[in-house]
């Protein structure tokens, strides 16, 4: 402005700019009172620094909102945990005004109208004040009075639950604390998904999914028995957190609320737009994110049809293999509900598509169809060019189903298997790739010369590199044509704590195995392969490459490695429950494992080998199964691990001889542990045994040492032929499990162990004979191999070594004594 030409403009300026000013920089530090506003970029703090208010807008939305995050000097990410207009924005901040109205906290749009009020009906008629505390807490209160808050943000809170605040209700003010999502990532208006204490009493949580004006129970937590249940799968972080919940509840209300004993730990419980229940904890230097420490449910269907949910991957959802987002711009905000659809269709063109495993529950409707196997099932569906999945033995009922539309996929023990196009068999795309190739080929020969000393250079780089970190023998990017992580020492060093003893799960014959916090995974289980394991070079390579290119809910997930300074890691994700033994050969644990859990981890387990016997990239025998091989996650979820000793077979071989017989004794099948002769029905075998151990909570070991004239398997066949086969069941859920559920698990478990593998079934054959109903006959089975002890051992060592539970982790299996 030019003051000279306009002295009495520039003076008036300056004069309703101070006022303006003075009118909106005055406000105390945490308080906004009676004779104060809040517009603009202006913010209150609380008094400890905790806590910030004011206008925020969320991502690239144009909108404006009231709301509450965490200060910057806490958390350098700003994290809203509340918002009061959430339903009605506001577009310009600076016209906008919270301010106490009537004895109400008020928020003024830029056309001077209400958009959100705390709306107390009968407010007080002296002067009142708005405080932001340092729990993250708004109250309302009277300026005079020292007693409860007229209104306070903890009673009416949106998405995210914190600590000393309350998740209930209250029959006398007829209040309802609840947690409901936001839309999207830059949406905060209410989403489809809501959290609350069961209204009618039972101590459970619910998830609500409310859509189309109705609302339906999405999941239960089970009601709370003063044990901690529905929180006790929130594993302790590396820090030693430790969260402590209550329940209270009287005539006047019922509620949860949870408090952090270091109060250095800044967390928060969240309530996704995916449906998803998240704590999550704050990392600070030099990571500075937050890292998901918990969630609920396990689901799978949120990331809409045709794709794959994993809660430690960034972002969660994406497509199969051939799919892409429905909506690209919806899933760029997190909102994934729309799914995928498939990008290409081979059915038609004179070519096959093929079948992928997803553990699923289909909603739309099926049809059954009169085959006799599965195989028969997955011909007519490909003859179909409308069919998109089918299954085999749904539910408890055996027989064929084909599905047609958009799936959703929602872990339910059963698997479905989804279409997906053959990329191998794609004409165009064959056409496409040759292409390319030719122009590679040209280009390759018109840059050779100019490359070669670029080459010669980069050659003796990678020389000293070796030199430097020992890496010589082993070379990821050589020796694996997998797409994996390499990690550096330095990161895995500040991921354990340069190894510390309070961060050691446990140790194997491999080496020992630690805990860690890397930003992208979280918690990892990091296992070390130690200079003085037996094992080496070649187990190393082999678990490597096999895992890695394994994908599937019921196998462990190897997320990298690390080959630097002599030593060799893999980095595995964590396991919170560690490995199946624990729980079933320890006397205190055992309890944890029901009769439910004990079937759906012997379901988890027949899924996981049935993918590497058939349906993964490989056709895989894993050769060691065993209980300390199956670990389990926060859900119990069991996870086949180990993969060391694995063998991969061509697609039409059956079987193959080795001179090498590693494993564990007891678990081996006869060819096996006599002639080095293996096959699938050889970890079919180790399954039954698996199978009989779950079943029975009893080692196999503990038979060579008290029971010298039996085995597991010859024990429970002396019992069944004595018609005394509910004696095998453990104990502990013998009087709580389905009896006729608990005795065709042993049925097939005596399939699984019979002498000659031409007399086992096949994993497909396993996997419908357990989910067979109660009136369906199983086929016959001869006496079990292994009925009794024989003085020879075969295969190896004889040594018996004692049994130590293993832990979350890892092993690499080497010939023991069992």
């Amino acid at each position: 402005m030019d003051t000279k030409a306009n002295p009495i403009e520039f003076m008036l300026s300056t004069l309703f700019l101070g006022l303006y000013l003075k009118g909106h920089t005055t406000l105390a530090a945490d308080t906004i009172t009676a004779n104060q506003s809040l517009s603009g970029d202006q913010t209150i703090v609380s008094a400890g620094g905790n806590f910030e208010l004011g206008f925020f807008k969320a991502g690239n939305s144009s909108n404006y909102y009231i709301g509450i995050w965490y200060y910057k000097q806490l958390v350098s990410v700003q994290t809203v945990v509340w918002v009061a207009n959430r339903e009605q924005p506001v577009s310009d901040r600076f016209s906008s005004v919270l301010r106490i109205s009537n004895g109400n906290l008020l928020l003024f749009n830029e056309s001077k109208s209400p958009v959100w009020s705390t709306n107390i009906s009968y407010p007080t008629l002296g002067s009142v004040q708005a405080v932001l505390l340092d729990d993250g807490n708004l109250v309302l209160r009277a300026r005079s009075s020292s007693s409860l808050p007229l209104w306070q943000s903890f009673d009416h809170p949106t998405h995210t639950w914190l600590p000393g605040s309350k998740l209930g209700f209250n029959t006398v003010t007829n209040q309802t604390q609840m947690l409901t999502s936001w839309k999207n990532s830059e949406n905060p208006a209410p989403g489809i998904f809501s959290l609350q204490l069961d209204p009618n009493g039972s101590s459970s949580f619910l998830i609500l999914l409310n859509y189309l004006n109705s609302s339906s129970q999405y999941w239960t937590s089970g009601p709370w028995d003063k044990k901690n249940q529905i929180f006790s799968s929130i594993p302790e972080m590396s820090h030693n957190t430790t969260y402590n919940f209550s329940y209270v509840t009287n005539e006047n209300e019922s509620y949860f609320n949870y408090s952090v004993h270091k109060p250095k730990t800044i967390s928060r419980f969240v309530m996704q737009f995916s449906g998803q229940v998240w704590l999550l904890e704050w990392s600070p230097e030099p990571f500075k994110q937050w890292n998901l420490a918990w969630s609920k449910p396990n689901i799978y269907g949120f990331c809409g049809p045709f794709s794959r949910y994993n809660q430690t991957s960034s972002p969660f959802c994406t497509c199969l293999n051939n799919f892409e987002p429905k909506s690209q711009s919806e899933w760029n905000l997190k909102d994934y509900s729309g799914g995928c659809s498939r990008t290409t269709l081979n059915c038609g063109n004179g070519t096959q598509d093929q079948f992928k495993p997803m553990p699923s529950t289909p909603l739309s409707k099926s049809e059954q169809v009169q085959v006799e196997s599965i195989e028969d099932c997955e011909s007519f569906c490909l003859k179909k060019c409308d069919c998109t999945a089918y299954g085999y033995g749904y539910g408890n009922t055996i027989g064929c189903f084909i599905w047609s539309g958009d799936l959703l996929a929602d872990d339910n023990g059963n698997t479905l298997y989804i279409r997906v196009p053959a990329e191998s068999k794609n004409p165009a795309r064959s056409k496409r790739s040759l292409v390319i190739a030719l122009v590679s080929a040209i280009a390759g020969l018109l840059t050779i010369t100019s490359g070669y000393f670029l080459w010669k250079k980069t050659l003796r780089m990678r020389r000293k590199r070796r030199t430097k970190y020992g890496e010589a023998k082993i070379n990821v990017g050589e020796e694996n044509d997998t797409e994996l992580p390499v990690f550096g020492f330095k990161s895995i060093l500040a991921a354990t704590d340069d190894f510390s003893e309070a961060n050691k799960l446990g140790e194997g014959g491999f080496g020992p195995v630690y805990k860690g916090i890397l930003p992208v995974y979280q918690a990892v289980a990091i296992k070390m392969l130690s200079k003085k394991s037996g094992q080496g070079h070649q187990e190393f390579m082999n678990e490597l490459k096999l895992i890695a290119k394994l994908q599937h809910t019921n196998l462990v997930r190897l997320l990298g490695c690390c080959i630097e300074e002599g030593e060799r890691m893999l980095i595995y994700e964590y396991m919170p429950n560690r490995s199946l033994d624990r729980f079933l050969f320890d006397p205190s644990e055992k309890r944890k494992l029901d009769w439910r859990r004990r079937f759906r981890i012997i379901e988890g387990i027949g899924q996981g080998l049935l993918y590497i016997h058939k349906y993964s990239r490989l056709k895989i025998i894993h050769r060691d199964l065993k209980a300390s091989n199956v670990l389990l996650d926060e859900t119990m979820n069991p996870k086949i691990s180990d993969f060391g000793m694995a063998k991969i077979f061509d697609t039409n071989q059956t079987e193959a001889n080795t001179n090498r017989v590693v494993g564990t004794y007891g678990y081996m099948s006869p060819e096996y542990a006599r002639y080095g002769c293996f096959s699938e029905k050889s970890d079919v075998f180790s399954f039954g045994v698996l199978l009989l151990e779950i079943i029975s909570g009893r080692k196999n070991a503990a038979f060579y040492r008290y029971e010298h004239s039996l085995t597991l398997a010859g024990w429970a066949w002396k019992l069944w032929k004595e018609d005394r086969g509910m004696e095998v069941i453990d104990a502990s859920v013998r009087e709580t499990c389905q009896p006729h559920e608990a005795l065709r698990c042993i049925h097939v478990g005596f399939l699984c162990v019979q002498e000659a593998p031409a007399d086992r079934p096949t994993m497909s054959s396993v996997i419908h004979m357990l989910q067979a109903d109660q009136g369906t006959t199983l086929p016959p089975f001869k006496k079990p191999a292994f009925s009794t002890h024989r003085n020879s051992s075969a295969g190896g060592s004889s040594s018996q070594t004692s049994t130590i539970f293993s832990v979350n982790p890892l092993t690499i299996s080497i010939l023991e004594g069992r």
